[in-house]
């Protein structure tokens, strides 16, 4: 059974080897947790599990087949899957965790979803903390401003400093970080989908220059052209994921009994950018309409 203490954790495992597992692994860099290890459903896919065991690798973790061995010794956990798969992986990994690790849940999951994994891993013996990463990972690594909440944050607050990345308390019961995060999406992610339709629709009406300076003139705050490249880049690189983000914060308001019409048709467009396939390529506005114009 692992031992914990008031010191840095030694033993470390991720659920999930994406983006976010090797960010905060390279911003440790060599002040790392001596004991990585990491399991990610990939690998049990024959198409993917070379891929999967060459990151393991590349970032010098101890890649498992399963994620009972990942879990077995772990002081703590980070659970870093897509948003639709943070409940089954609490669920899948319950029987195995450690008497008393922290399970930090860094998905973007409605807060009813969190507290159903929270529920799973406290039954189980685990401490689990409700995590929303407030930035993308890259450039910031693990320094990513990280939201927690949940009755075991004073310990969680503890331990991510000591790894020396950057969490603020959010609150004492689970949902309030994710709730923060999935509210604060339906704007960022909801401009990103405005802002594709809008400017697909006008580069093919052949008007893209005139709605611009419109909107220029309108809100000379916001660089439209820049802004409108950023956000197409973020969703033809990432759009699956926020998409499955976005059906969580439509799930979120939905439970608050309001309409979520509108997280709802943003998790569409997301869907719709990344199944072209495209990548971003080179900034260009119009670079970038042209082509996912030309994939429709």
């Amino acid at each position: 059974m692992a031992q914990f203490h008031r010191t840095t954790p030694q033993t470390v495992a991720f659920v999930g080897f994406g983006e976010a597992a090797t960010a905060f692994l390279t911003g440790w860099g060599t002040d790392r947790p001596r004991n990585v290890t990491a399991y990610d459903i990939k690998t049990e896919q024959p198409r993917l599990r070379t891929q999967m065991t060459d990151k393991y690798r590349e970032h010098n973790v101890t890649g498992c087949d399963m994620a009972k061995d990942a879990l077995g010794s772990a002081e703590i956990v980070f659970s870093v899957v897509t948003a639709d798969q943070a409940f089954e992986a609490a669920a899948s990994a319950s029987d195995n965790l450690a008497h008393g690790v922290l399970w930090f849940d860094c998905n973007s999951c409605a807060p009813d979803t969190k507290r159903r994994a929270a529920g799973v891993i406290d039954r189980a013996g685990g401490r689990y903390v409700d995590v929303a990463v407030m930035a993308p990972v890259y450039p910031k690594l693990h320094k990513a401003p990280l939201l927690i909440s949940g009755p075991h944050v004073a310990d969680a607050m503890e331990t991510l400093s000591s790894l020396q990345m950057c969490p603020t308390k959010a609150g004492d019961l689970v949902g309030h970080a994710s709730a923060i995060k999935m509210l604060r999406s339906v704007m960022i992610k909801g401009l990103e989908a405005l802002m594709a339709e809008c400017f697909l629709s006008a580069r093919k009406a052949g008007v893209e220059t005139e709605v611009i300076a419109s909107l220029e003139a309108s809100d000379p705050d916001i660089d439209w052209r820049v802004r409108g490249g950023y956000n197409l880049e973020r969703m033809m690189a990432h759009g699956a994921r926020r998409a499955a983000e976005m059906r969580e914060a439509a799930q979120t308001v939905a439970d608050l009994g309001l309409p979520n019409a509108m997280s709802a048709a943003t998790a569409i467009w997301q869907d719709e950018i990344a199944g072209k396939g495209i990548a971003p390529g080179k900034y260009d506005l119009v670079a970038r309409l042209d082509a996912l114009l030309a994939a429709r």
